[in-house]
């Protein structure tokens, strides 16, 4: 018996001496594409065409083949097909529904496309038509909410946040989608928080949900009132807030887990043996491998909700049963990613198992942990433009929790110590740290590693200039709080001193090339006025007396760093240039360093002639140091404990602008046909009573 193919709507006998069949939907299409009313002679078509399988491909493909002149000459079908889908919604048999969920999809795709001929024509005109737009999409809105908050099928749930996610990024630019003002007229905005509050829907839909509301929040921000925005800003709900924390959570640490494993297989097996043979000359290529793509989309979610809802906070340091304690899936997780790396939502079988067993203490794990860790990751590479803004928004989150009096509070807490292994880049000059060597601290100990660990391995031709600035920044808004609350951290303050003395010598030594691209002085100041901020504050907030000698050591050794520092300020501001002013506030900012240089230098270069010791050790320096406290002058300067709070409206515009337009493309790519399969659903609704 002849085999029968099936392509693009088109059934086929391998025999090719007869015409090919079309299906019976796609026959139905066709007939929607005639100026007529397909209904004129099939009474029955709306509802037959409702039972009938969808073909999305052909559908779409049959929209965009249109030009604008055709497409507005079938413009009344197109209206009335749009409309009985959205009466079908409200039909009792699933099938029905789904179907109607799925065609939606495909013309709200394949009209759209569309809008970027020349034709121009309107698209809310095209869909529904001008008279009847309002009451159509409140009816399709109140439908897409009764069916997430129904207790139904979770199947028909996920293709509702499908269809709502298709609606959302169907243009590049979301403010520019004028059918996301019906989404915010009829709000689904609880229907969301109903999801994820029930650790059922969360688990399911919870990714979906928490993207949608992302890009909800960002439709037209600054221009007009966003409900959204008001409404998350104002949720007190403690499940519900937690429920949103645990979806960013799951979805950041399955994107660590698989960057973690995925460094183990560079590490060991046959591409280890192969670089071993030939020698490190590609090794720079397996790095960048490691990790191919960012999860900008639900970093945005945690963005947006620190910033906006001030009792989010608290969920930042919860920690996460669900994660540790549940039990492995029986079905077996697929061990190739189909898709790249972070892009969508972990599925139902990871979100079910054991979270990360990245730590010994993975119990104790939380959803600020969990953003560190993901941070380390994207914060090592810069050069990839999608990794480069993941981790300028991860600085600008820090800079938001960093100047939260509640954030800051348990960040310092001394009975909250963790164990954060954050994932540091390799490099030549360092041996790479034990894991399980890590002490347990309080976590302001790993926001200020993760800084750090940025200064130190970020010094290159292609300077990140702007996440420089935000790292000091964040570094100077918790010094302001330590000071401010006299709270003494237990922390390595060395490792921060020397990292930012080594910044200074990069700036200095790379003056030409950096100061044809940045008014690096900016940096400069901020780097000399953390220096101030220990020096004319370090005895309120430093552990010990001695941690305040080890930085005047500190100065003392490195000495000819700020020397240098201060000859290059004072050239560039004796000079009538556009630096002039730049450089001289650098100039003034030196004056206690200088005065501490100055003062106890020839007190060291005295001890050492009268001991007739050539090198002093650091005890001998500490000591000169000690007993010469009383003799030295400093001036005191004002606003050290200062900072300009953050603003988004006023100086991260266009860089949100940019960076949802990026997410909408990406999540548009990710909502291909095999997301919206029928085979599954169907095969919940496998009979029509």
């Amino acid at each position: 018996m002849a085999q029968t193919e099936k392509k693009g709507g088109l059934l086929r006998k391998s025999s090719a001496s007869k015409k090919p069949l079309k299906e019976k939907v796609v026959l139905m299409y066709d007939e929607i594409f005639t100026t007529e009313d397909p209904s004129k002679c099939n009474p029955r078509f709306w509802e037959e065409l409702f039972l009938m399988k969808v073909n999305l491909e052909y559908l779409e493909g049959k929209l965009e083949a249109l030009d604008g002149e055709e497409l507005m000459k079938i413009k009344d079908n197109i209206n009335c097909l749009f409309q009985h889908c959205i009466q079908a919604l409200g039909e009792e048999h699933p099938i029905r529904v789904v179907n109607a969920l799925q065609t939606l999809c495909a013309l709200i795709r394949g009209v759209h496309q569309k809008n970027k001929s020349t034709s121009g024509f309107d698209i809310i005109n095209m869909l529904v038509g001008f008279d009847k737009a309002e009451l159509c999409m409140k009816n399709l809105m109140e439908s897409l909410d009764s069916l997430l908050c129904a207790e139904g099928s979770e199947s028909l749930k996920s293709l509702c946040l499908k269809l709502l996610l298709c609606l959302v990024t169907v243009t590049d630019n979301i403010s520019q989608n004028t059918i996301l003002e019906y989404v915010m007229i009829n709000s689904i905005f609880e229907a969301i928080l109903q999801i994820l509050s029930s650790p059922l829907s969360r688990r399911e839909h919870g990714y979906d949900a928490v993207v949608l509301l992302a890009l909800l929040v960002n439709y037209r921000k600054y221009e007009s009132v966003n409900p959204y925005i008001v409404k998350l800003s104002i949720v007190d709900d403690e499940p519900t807030l937690n429920g949103m924390g645990l979806v960013i959570a799951q979805a950041l640490s399955e994107y660590n887990r698989q960057y973690k494993d995925k460094e183990e297989e560079h590490q060991s097996g046959f591409f280890s043996a192969i670089t071993n043979m030939v020698g490190s000359m590609f090794i720079a290529d397996a790095d960048e491998k490691i990790s191919v793509q960012t999860n900008e989309a639900i970093l945005l979610a945690l963005y947006e909700a620190v910033h906006l809802n001030r009792n989010f906070i608290t969920v930042l340091a919860q920690s996460h049963p669900e994660m540790g304690l549940m039990t492995a899936p029986t079905s077996p997780v697929p061990t190739t990613p189909v898709t790249p790396l972070g892009t969508t939502p972990p599925s139902s079988d990871v979100i079910s198992s054991a979270e990360l067993p990245l730590d010994a203490d993975v119990q104790t794990s939380n959803l600020l942990i969990t953003f560190l860790k993901y941070s380390s990751i994207v914060m090592q590479d810069t050069k990839d433009e999608h990794r480069l803004h993941s981790g300028k928004l991860c600085l600008i989150i820090l800079t938001c929790i960093a100047e939260d009096q509640y954030a800051n509070a348990f960040l310092h807490d001394d009975n909250m110590n963790f164990r954060v292994n954050l994932h540091r880049m390799p490099m030549r000059h360092r041996k790479k740290a034990a894991d399980k060597n890590l002490p347990c601290r309080p976590l302001v100990c790993a926001v200020l590693d993760l800084m750090v660990e940025f200064i130190v391995t970020h010094m290159m031709k292609e300077f990140p200039m702007d996440l420089y600035v935000r790292c000091i920044q964040i570094v100077h808004k918790l010094l302001c709080y330590q000071k401010k609350c006299r709270v003494r951290l237990h922390y390595t303050w060395r490792e921060l001193w020397s990292a930012l003395i080594n910044l200074l010598k990069f700036l200095m030594s790379n003056e030409t090339v950096l100061l044809a691209k940045h008014n690096i002085f900016i940096l400069a100041l901020m780097v000399v006025n953390l220096f101030n901020m220990f020096i004319t504050y370090g005895d309120t907030f430093l552990p010990t007396p001695s941690s305040y000698d080890e930085l005047y050591y500190e100065i003392i050794r490195m000495h000819q760093n700020f020397d240098n520092l201060y000859s290059m300020v004072l050239r560039l501001s004796t000079n009538a240039g556009q630096w002039k002013e730049p450089a001289s506030k650098v100039t003034h900012a030196l004056v206690n360093i200088r005065a501490i240089i100055n003062h106890f230098n020839p007190k060291i270069e005295s001890y050492a002639a009268v001991n007739h010791i050539s090198q002093l050790s650091e005890d001998q320096v500490l000591e000169v140091v000690r007993s010469n406290y009383d003799t030295l002058t400093l001036k005191l300067q004002d606003g050290l404990d200062q900072y300009e709070r953050y603003s988004e409206q006023h100086k991260e515009a266009a860089f949100f602008k940019e960076l949802v337009r990026s997410i909408s493309i990406n999540v548009r790519k990710n909502l291909a046909f095999n997301t919206l399969s029928q085979e599954l659903l169907l095969k919940e609704f496998s009979t029509i009573s």
